[in-house]
């Protein structure tokens, strides 16, 4: 009974570990693993019968056969069984593909699974391996005085147990807080950014419908009017980002404008007076009325709201107070367990305590890489490949929108 007690126990172990570790990566859910604590045998049996029994409501009757009669039981069971198992490894290459094609649909890239686990793995690991170790280094370092028996008393404690408990559980709180707190802060840029390629689209709809052209001329200030827009995103991508203003804005705006750009303490507000000063222009010259001009003016200030809220977000970081006081519970936490664990564990209790130290790590490093979504990092916020959707919108709506005035002749009815 004790050594059935001991492989559950083992089992239960092993998932919750795969389970943090494959959530970390983002690769995993609670429902995947649980066939392995339940039977795996059993619930894997019972999910090809689930298969056959669909597959047996729909399985036609054999037309090689005379009318009215079915095929024998065993064949129609080695026929089931068989397209069964095509099923379930269908199901399986399907789950296979549904990571890449995320990360695919997220930034663009065409990556196998390996090189997106790398690379989501390459920005956590680097900043935590020096604190691994020394974890890793100190847990054999209490090994090595348990083993002279210079800690008989520590590991004997009950309160020292009690103590790693609280630690414990304190510890989990913070760190889901931290995470929680960093995921809205990254949500809500997300969300400011998916409300920029909506107001974008609005704003070159509106004025390639509403502004009228009388010349030639009116055509291109249009289109440049309207690529400036587009002009915006890309500089507020820059600004949120702290770069200079790059090559990438040369081809939306004018030289003049361009060299003004270079100068400029904010890019996206010059931006914006430039479109805002088009719209006014055009409403003085009774190309828009004051509805369509106040609808464009409207679309403006949207996109002058939003880069205010990616502002909010970059500008206003998690509390220091709230950081310095999880780092020190972090310290203190596996300067403690370790002399719980050697009683047990004897050499082990390095691995086990660098093992540890690499999850609770991992969850600080992964709230600290989101709380701040507008960088370079791949687990930053696409904005490249946002920036490039509005682009190639504006530049099709140019190329291949058909003109304001053009009237298409429909069919007339026979008599």
């Amino acid at each position: 009974m004790q050594v059935r007690w001991k492989k559950v126990l083992s089992k239960i172990a092993i998932w919750l570990t795969a389970e943090i570790l494959l959530n970390l990566l983002g690769l995993d859910n609670l429902a995947d693993y649980s066939e392995f604590v339940f039977e795996k045998n059993l619930a894997h049996q019972k999910q090809l019968t689930i298969f056959i029994g669909d597959l047996e409501m729909v399985t036609p009757i054999d037309r090689n056969f005379n009318s009215g009669q079915k095929k024998s039981p065993s064949v129609t069971n080695k026929v089931l069984e068989l397209s069964g198992r095509k099923k379930i490894h269908h199901r399986k290459l399907v789950a296979s593909r549904t990571f890449r094609e995320k990360f695919k649909i997220y930034t663009g890239e065409h990556l196998h699974g390996l090189q997106v686990i790398s690379r989501l793995a390459l920005t956590v690991i680097p900043g935590i391996i020096p604190w691994v170790l020394l974890c890793g280094g100190y847990g054999f370092a209490v090994s090595l005085l348990n083993h002279f028996g210079l800690l008989s008393t520590l590991v004997d404690s009950k309160a020292l147990t009690n103590l790693i408990v609280g630690l414990n559980v304190g510890l989990s709180l913070l760190l889901v807080f931290r995470t929680n707190t960093a995921h809205d802060r990254f949500w809500e840029g997300r969300k400011l950014w998916g409300a920029m390629v909506n107001v974008v689209r609005n704003a070159v709809r509106g004025i390639w419908l509403y502004i009228e052209e009388q010349e030639r001329q009116d055509r291109v200030d249009k289109e440049a009017a309207m690529r400036l827009v587009p002009a915006f995103a890309v500089a507020m991508k820059l600004h949120l980002r702290r770069d200079p203003m790059n090559p990438e804005l040369e081809p939306l705006v004018s030289p003049l404008q361009y060299q003004r750009l270079q100068h400029t303490n904010h890019a996206p507000l010059d931006i914006a007076f430039w479109i805002g000063d088009y719209l006014q222009r055009q409403y003085e010259r009774e190309q828009l009325n004051v509805f369509q001009l106040t609808d464009l003016q409207n679309c403006i200030d949207e996109m002058v709201d939003i880069l205010g809220g990616c502002e909010r977000i970059l500008k206003t970081p998690v509390p220091l107070i709230y950081t310095i006081a999880l780092k020190t519970l972090l310290i203190v936490y596996f300067l403690v367990t370790p002399f719980g664990l050697v009683g047990g564990l004897g050499w082990s209790t390095g691995l086990v305590l660098a093992f540890i130290s690499l999850i609770f790590f991992s969850i600080d490093e992964v709230g600290a890489e989101i709380e701040e979504p507008f960088g370079h990092d791949p687990n930053d916020l696409p904005l490249d490949f946002i920036c490039d959707t509005i682009k190639r919108n504006v530049e099709d709506l140019i190329q291949y929108a058909p003109s304001s005035r053009q009237v298409i002749n429909l069919p007339k009815k026979a008599a």
